[in-house]
């Protein structure tokens, strides 16, 4: 028998608690890969293996309570395929999380490794190319998760989303941030993974035109309608 959907404050709960675990991970191993070798290919390996890891456990955790969205690009294109009020109000709740867990989790991280919370990352990342980079790891993640919904295997999320991120942490120019949340995150952290605050707000702009990308791709191969047999709005929270 299946259980309802829980109410909205404990799937934002689930929300903030997920992108604040999944932040810690991806700014914690980059302080620890930092610390360990400054050889940039074995510190962006460790990085990028921890992440993935990370992510795939996560959403296999919290995919049945709240989706497992934890990133504001997700949030927003599964609102926009099904716009009501309901889904408006959770798309508001879930990205407030997602913004206050992001900063959470970086403050943690750099807590936990005994340095000071709050100091701002000096790290640039402004230049067109890295942009161009984003717009394609965002795309492409997006395109993951709608392919996902539209051939009915949400259940293979926290494998093949977490097998994406790993693949555009090293593709990609950029580095495959792909999250606006996380990039907020990430500016409170100066280090290996940290983004220069003035860089933020080309960056998210970036992640939403890959957004808009990955939609019109995920349209363009599977069509605009929901699929045959596509998990509806509850169905969706409780497979992830």
């Amino acid at each position: 028998m299946r259980m309802s959907p829980p109410a909205l404050p404990r799937r934002a709960a689930a929300e903030f608690i997920g992108t604040a675990s999944l932040v810690a991970v991806v700014v914690g191993s980059g302080i620890r890969a930092d610390s360990l070798s400054q050889d940039i290919g074995v510190r962006l390996l460790a990085n990028a293996a921890a992440s993935a890891l990370g992510l795939g456990l996560l959403i296999a955790l919290i995919g049945p309570l709240s989706g497992a969205h934890f990133n504001p690009v997700v949030t927003l294109s599964e609102w926009w395929s099904r716009r009501d009020e309901t889904r408006g109000r959770e798309a508001l709740a879930y990205i407030g999380a997602q913004l206050a867990g992001a900063v959470s989790g970086a403050l943690l991280a750099e807590a936990m490794f005994g340095r000071t919370p709050g100091s701002w990352a000096t790290e640039p990342r402004s230049a067109l190319h890295l942009l161009l980079g984003e717009a394609v790891a965002t795309a492409g993640l997006v395109l993951v998760v709608r392919g996902l919904r539209h051939i009915c295997r949400p259940g293979l999320a926290p494998v093949a989303v977490a097998g994406y991120i790993a693949a555009a942490i090293w593709f990609t120019s950029s580095g495959s941030f792909a999250n606006p949340a996380a990039t907020v995150g990430r500016a409170f952290s100066d280090s290996f993974t940290g983004i220069a605050p003035a860089s933020v707000p080309a960056f998210a702009a970036a992640q939403l035109l890959g957004m808009l990308l990955g939609m019109g791709l995920a349209g363009v191969l599977y069509g605009t309608g929901r699929a045959s047999g596509e998990p509806n709005a509850a169905d969706a929270r409780r497979t992830g």
